[in-house]
C-alpha cells in the first residue's frame, strides 16, 4: 500500500504462551486500524504450535463473508507485550496488526508521523 494512503508497517514478534521462549518475527507488518484482529500466516502460527480455538466470520469490503480460525498468542511490538487472539491467515490474506492488538499494547496511531505512540493512562473504574 502506498505511504500516501496513511499506511505504515512495523515488526511484530509472536510467541505461543504454552511454549515460552519459542518466538517468530514478522517483518514489515501492515498496521491496519480498520481490522479488528491481527492476521498472521497460518504456517507461522502452526510452527509455534498455536492451537486453533475459535472460528470467526469476516465481512470483506466487497460484502463477501469468509471464515478463519483464530488462536491465542503473545504479541510483541516496539518493546511492549500483549496477549491476544490472532487470525490463522491463508494464502492471499494480508499480514496485519489490527486494532484489538494495538489497544492491548496500549498504542495509538500517530497519523502524521505514521508511528505507534503510547496511548497514555487507560480509563479505570474507581470504587467510591
Amino acid at each position: 500500500m502506498p505511504d500516501d494512503m496513511g499506511a505504515f508497517r512495523v515488526d511484530m514478534v509472536l510467541e505461543n504462551p504454552a511454549r515460552p521462549g519459542d518466538k517468530r518475527t514478522l517483518r514489515s507488518v501492515l498496521v491496519d486500524t480498520g481490522a479488528e484482529l491481527s492476521w498472521v500466516p497460518a504456517a507461522v502460527l502452526e510452527s509455534l504450535g498455536v492451537e486453533r480455538n475459535n472460528k470467526w466470520s469476516f465481512r470483506q469490503a466487497d460484502g463477501t463473508v469468509l471464515e478463519r480460525w483464530t488462536g491465542s498468542v503473545l504479541v510483541y511490538v516496539a518493546g511492549k507485550r500483549a496477549a491476544d487472539e490472532v487470525v490463522f491467515g491463508e494464502p492471499g490474506d494480508l499480514v496485519l496488526l489490527g486494532s484489538r492488538t494495538l489497544e492491548g499494547l496500549n498504542f495509538r496511531v500517530e497519523p502524521v508521523t505514521k508511528q505507534l505512540m503510547d496511548a497514555g493512562p487507560a480509563p479505570a473504574a474507581v470504587a467510591a
